[in-house]
């Protein structure tokens, strides 16, 4: 059961957060029935089948990680819909056909154990390159068991590292050693269900003797350590997040827990000699103030000595922000975006001079899909609305040579992709993109997806699945880029957290208002999606604007926002909402949490909820309390739980072809569209 205060006793629904209850299943299945049988018809099915085969096709690029000379890549399809793990060279690589060695069959060790094995990655160590930590899921949950695998023998060690299932951490030290955060028992983790404690795990030795280098407290979300093994600066590092947004972080010298002296929600990252430190909010050292935004770098050692040279890597300014940054050994890869769209830059250390890498294709968005920072290879994946990706490997000495391009699933030849800008209610410019084939005349059937938090930013890509199921049926897609992303930096962010939460639902509403008004939808045939924090957001659009949408789908969500921080992860995002315990937070949290501004006297637009029971990030009782409240308050509501697919809401691609036909199914149905 989860966890229960005398306050919320008045809650007829509290028996729908006890996950795997007999009552509580045998109403998600009462709920699930009729929700398939009203939007699983001919259509679903063709649906289905087309976003099938665009998940399990092999002409999909598979996408590759450098681990010392072999490229390596996780694999599903058809024939292996739980996945392979496999490598190959990058000779093989290059050709149309590579020779895949196939290191573990997801499916083949799932009979084996005679479990739903869920691939959750695996660390390997470096540079010896032989061993792994490999991670199982149980349906797709956030919690992990770990077993070592030797990779040349590719057999599990009987005797290895393992650990039963939580939600740990776990990485090398060295071959006979691992740093570990895991359940050690009582008072071993976080409100917010994460490791607290890290231990020095030696090889033969039982986890009960494992010696304790690092603690945090039960107030922060997650504690952990890691070893960087880059010969000539091995270095051990261990953090405490206090909350989501700010972190201290040591490196471990023996006993002794050094500081790294750097405001708690910069983040920063060390490697060779460098420190590089990317500010949240303005820092002013000395004399000199940099902005929130800003890339500074240093010399590592230097600046624990004392020393305070900072040399800017990049500023922002109003339109333009730092997007990602990745590492080759002596190269610095930096991914900006201006009004969201990118630029990708190589920078030379030392000098930090910054070129613009050059035979990126025009008006797509590039993003670094990896880099090998032991050497001096990186691959980018570009992609557009209407361009499939394509993948391009360069080195530090420059030049890209295009090696993998994706097929297109759908015509995109009449797609017409456009950037509007609409004044939220404070006058802020929101921007957005308007995906439709230009044969769409008038307004017609709309998706507007939106997210809006955490500083995720939403860029312009292709999807396989959306250009069948919505785009060549004849529907347009709108991507909202509003504030509580990233998309022009951490301020873009940072205005719309806690009690300025208002300010992303009033962004959303403003683009729903404006497609109205240029004429690319109507209320009627206007739809909206989104997922998690996204979902937050649905819930929000249909007890707060129910009349601007003509429907909605709200997938793995939040929305009881006075209990959000007793479930599951909930703690951890306290620092992005605020906490309902404290009445001067409920104050503002209660003015948007749907589950507690249900009306049974406004009229809402149909709703499709997704979740999954095996979802230990965000609880599934949030959808199913919410459905019931709405049914009781005579809404026409719509449920979909999956057993399995933990957060994502699917463990493998026919699930996930399930659910997107699901979603498109609702969508032509309820806005008046013909699929």
């Amino acid at each position: 059961m989860t966890a229960q205060r005398a306050e919320d006793t008045d809650d007829p629904y509290l028996w729908l957060e006890d996950v795997t209850a007999a009552d509580a299943l045998d109403w998600v299945r009462a709920r699930n029935e009729p929700t398939t049988a009203q939007f699983c018809d001919t259509d679903f099915e063709r649906m289905r089948a087309e976003a099938l085969e665009v998940l399990d096709t092999d002409a999909r690029i598979p996408y590759v990680r450098r681990r010392g000379e072999y490229l390596y890549n996780f694999w599903r399809d058809a024939a292996n819909p739980r996945g392979l793990w496999r490598r190959t060279t990058l000779d093989s690589y290059r050709s149309d056909s590579p020779e895949w060695d196939v290191l573990i069959d997801v499916d083949e060790l799932g009979r084996t154990d005679d479990e739903k094995w869920v691939w959750a990655g695996a660390t390997v160590i470096e540079p010896e390159f032989t061993r792994a930590l490999v991670n199982l899921s149980r349906g797709g949950s956030d919690a992990v068991i770990v077993r070592e695998f030797d990779m040349l023998t590719r057999e599990f060690i009987p005797d290895g590292f393992a650990l039963p299932e939580a939600k740990s951490q776990i990485g090398w030290a060295d071959p006979d050693t691992v740093l570990v955060g895991t359940d050690f028992g009582a008072d071993s983790l976080t409100e917010s269900g994460y490791p607290r404690i890290v231990k020095r795990w030696r090889r033969g030795t039982p986890l009960s003797q494992a010696e304790t280098i690092f603690e945090g407290t039960r107030t922060d979300v997650s504690a952990g350590a890691n070893v960087d093994r880059t010969p000539g600066f091995v270095r051990c590092f261990a953090d405490r997040s206090v909350d989501f947004w700010n972190t201290e972080s040591y490196e471990v010298r023996g006993p002794e827990l050094i500081r790294i002296d750097l405001p708690t929600d910069a983040s920063i990252s060390v490697h060779r000699e460098w420190l590089l430190v990317e500010l949240r909010s303005d820092w002013t050292v000395g004399a000199t103030s940099y902005s929130a935004g800003s890339l500074l770098a240093t010399n590592y050692d230097e600046f624990l000595s004392g020393a305070v040279d900072l040399q800017v890597v990049f500023e922002p300014d109003a339109h333009t922000c730092l997007h990602q940054t990745a590492w080759t050994r002596d190269r610095l890869l930096l991914v900006t975006l201006a009004d969201v769209a990118s630029r990708v830059e190589i920078v030379t250390p030392g000098t930090w001079q910054r070129e613009e890498i050059a035979g990126i294709p025009p008006a797509t968005n590039t993003m670094v899909a990896a880099a090998d920072h032991t050497g001096d290879e990186f691959f980018l994946d570009s992609s557009g609305f209407d361009m499939p990706s394509q993948l391009m490997r360069g080195t530090g000495a420059g030049g890209l040579e295009r090696i993998k391009s994706a097929p297109g699933f759908f015509d995109a030849e009449n797609l017409d992709v456009k950037q509007y800008f609409v004044p939220s209610k404070d006058a802020t410019l929101i921007p957005y993109f308007v995906v439709r084939s230009r044969a769409v005349e008038g307004p017609g059937p709309t998706l507007l997806g939106g997210y809006g938090g955490f500083e995720s930013s939403r860029t312009p890509g292709y999807s396989g699945v959306l250009g069948r199921l919505w785009l060549a049926r004849g529907g347009t897609y709108v991507m909202a880029n509003i504030r509580g992303g990233g998309e022009y930096g951490p301020r873009w962010h940072t205005q719309a957290m806690r009690e300025n939460r208002h300010k992303v639902d009033e962004d959303f509403a403003a683009v729903a208002d404006d497609l109205v008004k240029r004429g690319i939808t109507t209320v009627e045939q206007l739809g909206a999606q989104g997922g998690s924090n996204g979902g937050l957001l649905m819930g929000i659009m249909l007890t707060k604007y129910p009349e601007k949408f003509g429907a909605l789908v709200c997938d793995v969500p939040l929305l009881d926002m006075k209990r959000y921080h007793l479930l599951l992860a909930g703690a951890s995002w306290v620092a992005e909402y605020g906490d309902p315990d404290n009445p001067d937070d409920w104050e503002f949290i209660s003015k948007y949490s749907p589950y507690q501004n249900i009306s049974a006297t406004r009229h809402y637009p149909p709703v499709l909820f997704t979740t999954s029971t095996r979802d230990d990030r965000v609880h599934p009782g949030h959808a199913r309390k919410m459905v019931a409240a709405l049914q009781a308050a005579g809404h026409r509501v719509w449920l979909y739980e999956n057993i399995e697919g933990g957060h994502a809401g699917a463990a493998d691609n026919e699930q996930a072809a399930f659910k997107s036909a699901l979603s498109y199914s609702f969508l032509w149905q309820t806005l008046g569209g013909q699929p």
